[in-house]
């Protein structure tokens, strides 16, 4: 078996969901027409138009909604934006040529092209366009049509992606994998989708049963419904043949107005609501496509937790994160509340206009006052959804708005670098001043904010007692599933005694996302603790759980190979497949053909996800780290110097060829690439500490010293930067300067008597790939 360092031993790929908003659909669209792509109902379905036939009312109220535009087909009367030409910038223009719409705008080769439009993305307040690209795949233009009115700034044409640098062979670029509609957008825009991408011709055939978000998306398959009221409604067929509702329990109620002025949930809790929007309202990756609405979330897709790429530290969005990740986190979604007690469960919209949606649960005689908000009644501030679900602007012109509904926290948001809503309005006056109103309007006490903040921030930021506050968070039963798992997942950073006493623990932990988090943990440490940790975890009834525990379990080459451990290996294997024109999961696969022993078909499968993107690093070090493996140094040299042309701007790759060149004894060129890799990535601190070892080791030590102070001040959490800077001082009779990076090592656990001292000199070396 092929040994890789840890690192590429385990890479979880969550992609983005992209949704657009819109509003009805003509009957003539849900055919559907284009290259590549046909109507087809999977076992099971049997399309929207059977379900209106008897539920006249719901599908006229459906018809109105956003799920109804959420793709059409481009005609004259669903094309919002091509009434005439228009040009953007002197880079793209969107016209008419009788009947079809075309735009012209630059090609992945940077020739200037005419691209039919064949399909439109939502409706309002932006749309979206498809323009068929060959073999199958459609991409989404990198310009939409605002369709606000003009009043608010609307009406006219704008780059989604105005930022300069996104350039051809760019992953953002629009003739690229992350703009393909077949993989990033097409199975919640629309119903009963199959991707069906042939890897070995790498073409699509994809079909859907609605090309919309119809009937089926939200209730499940409606076959067994269709039998059931055909054969006179036996009572004998359970649910009238469909997946369970979860909000009409019987029995169910809301109760009165308690003494704070809030209704309480009476009832069995409603998961399978929340669990039925997730899929396509979370960051998520797809386990299957045979999913089906109602099932649970986990059994069908891998969700994200609250990365720092996706969530501020205090559990704010960050990035487009569509809802489910911050109404997990939320008071509301603890006590019971589900989506459609705010959202007409056809329409979409809100069940009343402004505060009064709240005010449902809310007493709008103790919440809808001034002496609740503070503010002039029937303002803009005065809304509810100003101060507790803070809005984003995302796509250029939609503005969506943090589902978490948490209190603002002036003064733990100015502490975590995260949004404060009162400076929205009062940015002039700073934190202190919001708090200390805050406080005096008699709200200091349960405004903490989150109780998992400075914990996610430690182990983030690798903070000195990270790791206790990261083992505390987790142990808190006031932190809900998602940021125990979160926690979970990044004590990662930190293996050791506590850390693994608390992993042990979240393993058995009843709810699945708290024991999925403890899953990817683990991740760090030696096949003998994954094999007696794991082994059960693989027969955990829930698929996200058990397919990442067979593929931690994988890396440690278990002895034995019981049969529930083959089968969540096969699910796991299957998850990448579906994903296979991505090449992080061809990557992924890679990996683990090296780690059983396939090395052939580890190198074929890794040279095919370059193929599929040469500027895609990640594949390119794997590749190179396997032939290092096999002793081909000379191979992954020239692997490397090739993904190095195609991505000049990444560090990693230039890292690893620095690592390949010092195998082969070549350390001048080796030292150039480490400082072309450190001064590339300046966020990874093993590329400033390489760098800096290899400057003290070649004789410029004062050089040496000064890159790993700068790097040690960008990274203070960084042990390995402090052990060499402690190291280094001493030998250079800098007594002082030693005490002072000794202090710090300390701190970061001062539960260790020999946190305070450096590695002997022989223990140094340039780190690897792993990291560390």
């Amino acid at each position: 078996m092929q040994r890789l360092h840890p690192a590429l031993r385990f890479i979880v790929v969550i992609f983005a969901v992209f949704l657009a908003g819109g509003v009805a659909l003509e009957s003539a669209g849900t055919t559907g027409a284009g290259e590549g792509i046909a109507r087809m109902h999977p076992p099971g379905y049997v399309g929207q138009e059977r379900c209106v036939a008897c539920h006249e009312p719901q599908g006229r109220d459906w018809g109105a909604s956003s799920h109804a535009k959420s793709l059409q087909v481009a005609s004259p009367s669903t094309l919002a934006g091509f009434g005439g030409a228009a040009a953007v910038g002197g880079d793209f223009v969107a016209f008419m040529r009788q009947a079809s719409a075309l735009a012209r705008l630059e090609d992945a080769s940077g020739k200037k092209v005419e691209f039919p439009t064949a399909f439109t993305i939502g409706v309002f307040p932006l749309q979206q366009y498809l323009v068929p690209f060959g073999n199958g795949r459609y991409q989404a233009l990198p310009f939409a049509w605002d369709s606000r009115p003009a009043s608010e700034g609307g009406q006219r044409w704008f780059s989604l992606y105005p930022e300069a640098g996104i350039k051809p062979g760019d992953a953002l670029h629009w003739t690229s994998r992350n703009q393909t509609w077949n993989s990033m957008c097409a199975d919640c825009h629309s119903t009963g989708l199959r991707k069906n991408y042939d890897i070995a011709t790498r073409t699509y055939n994809t079909t859907w049963s609605d090309i919309n978000v119809a009937c089926e998306a939200c209730h499940g398959p409606g076959a067994s419904h269709v039998a059931w009221a055909e054969s006179g409604r036996p009572a004998t067929i359970p649910l009238k043949g469909l997946a369970p509702e979860g909000s009409g329990a019987r029995g169910a109620y809301w109760g009165d107005f308690d003494e704070r002025g809030i209704r309480r949930f009476v009832g069995p809790a409603r998961h399978q609501e929340v669990d039925r929007c997730a899929p396509c309202h979370a960051r998520r990756r797809a386990l299957t496509d045979a999913w089906a609405s109602g099932q649970p979330l986990l059994d069908s897709h891998s969700p994200a937790l609250l990365d720092d790429t996706l969530y501020f530290a205090d559990g704010q969005f960050r990035d487009e994160v569509f809802e489910v990740g911050s109404f997990l986190q939320s008071r509301m979604g603890h006590a019971g509340v589900v989506c459609t007690d705010c959202h007409s469960a056809h329409g979409g919209g809100l069940k009343a206009d402004g505060n009064a949606v709240c005010a449902q649960c809310h007493d709008a005689s103790r919440f809808d006052t001034s002496s609740h908000h503070r503010h002039t009644q029937g303002s803009e501030a005065a809304r509810c959804v100003t101060c507790h679900m803070p809005g984003r602007t995302y796509m250029g012109v939609h503005v969506r708005h943090d589902h978490s509904f948490r209190l603002p926290a002036p003064a733990r948001a100015a502490a975590l670098g995260s949004p404060d809503p009162c400076l929205t309005c009062h940015s002039e006056r700073g934190a202190n001043w919001s708090e200390e109103a805050l406080n005096r309007w008699g709200g200091g006490g349960h405004r903490t904010g989150s109780k998992f903040a400075e914990a996610l921030d430690a182990g983030r930021k690798r903070l000195p007692g990270a790791q206790r506050l990261l083992v505390e968070a987790v142990s808190d039963p006031g932190n809900l599933p998602i940021a125990r798992a979160t926690a979970l997942s990044l004590l990662a950073r930190f293996p050791g005694a506590p850390a693994l006493a608390a992993l042990r623990k979240g393993l058995a932990d009843s709810e699945p996302l708290v024991r999925l988090g403890a899953v990817r943990g683990l991740a760090p440490y030696p096949p003998a603790t994954l094999s007696e940790l794991l082994f059960p975890v693989v027969r955990d009834p829930v698929r996200a759980v058990r397919i990442e525990a067979a593929r931690l379990l994988a890396s440690a080459n278990p002895a034995e190979r019981s049969e529930p451990f083959r089968s969540a290996l096969k699910e796991w294997v299957e998850a990448e497949q579906l994903a296979s024109e991505r090449p992080e999961s061809t990557l992924n696969l890679g990996v683990l053909w090296a780690e059983l022993g396939d090395a052939k078909k580890a190198e074929a499968t890794l040279r095919s996800a370059i193929e599929e993107d040469p500027s895609f690093t990640a594949g390119a070090i794997t590749l190179a780290d396997l032939y290092r493996a096999e002793g081909r140094n000379s191979e992954a040299e020239r692997v490397l110097r090739k993904s190095a042309t195609s991505a000049p701007e990444a560090g990693d790759v230039r890292y690893a060829l620095a690592l390949t060149l010092i195998r082969q004894g070549r350390r001048a060129e080796a030292r150039v690439e480490l400082e072309r890799a450190a001064a590339l990535s300046p966020e990874e601190s093993r590329f400033a500490y390489a760098y800096g070892l290899s400057l003290w080791e070649d004789g410029d030590r004062a050089r040496a010293m000064a890159v790993l102070r700068e790097a040690s001040r960008r990274h203070p959490g960084d042990r390995l930067l402090l052990e060499a800077l402690v190291s280094f001082a001493r030998e250079s009779g800098r007594a002082e300067e030693a005490a002072d990076h000794a202090r710090s090592l300390a701190q970061l656990a001062p539960e260790n008597p020999d946190a305070g001292t450096e590695r002997r000199p022989g223990d140094r070396q340039i780190a690897g790939p792993e990291g560390r």
